[in-house]
């Protein structure tokens, strides 16, 4: 499979690089175990201020449905856009009983020091 960079690009979306698919399993994975504040701590992602974990623990419950990890499959629909100066990250999320469901968790990106920071925004269905 053809590794997917990071583009700047302000035109179109694109698949979600390949270089950030561990860190949004990770913070998928925190969530699955409903540590939506994510205590444990994932390396290069932002903390969660309190009401936005509270947002993200509330909208999973309201679903109604198990959250579970990503599947591979995850990477063909989830993507991002440049907005000039952090790209908008949007990720399908799955469930148990759905697979993929309509729930998605939207991230920004920054570039910090030669790194690139992940900061979670909310979980919703749009």
């Amino acid at each position: 499979m053809k590794e997917i960079i990071v583009e700047k690009n302000e035109e179109n979306e694109g698949p979600i690089p390949h270089v950030w698919r561990s860190i949004i399993k990770e913070i998928v994975s925190a969530f699955v175990k409903k540590d939506y504040a994510l205590n444990t701590g994932i390396e290069n992602v932002s903390p969660v201020s309190k009401s936005t974990a509270e947002q993200i623990k509330e909208y999973i419950e309201d679903y109604g449905e198990e959250l579970v990890e990503l599947p591979e499959d995850t990477w063909i629909t989830s993507v991002y856009i440049y907005y000039g100066g952090y790209w908008n990250l949007l990720i399908d999320l799955w469930t148990k009983d759905e697979g993929m469901s309509d729930l998605v968790l939207n991230v920004e990106v920054r570039e910090k020091n030669n790194k690139y920071v992940v900061q979670i925004e909310l979980v919703y269905v749009p």
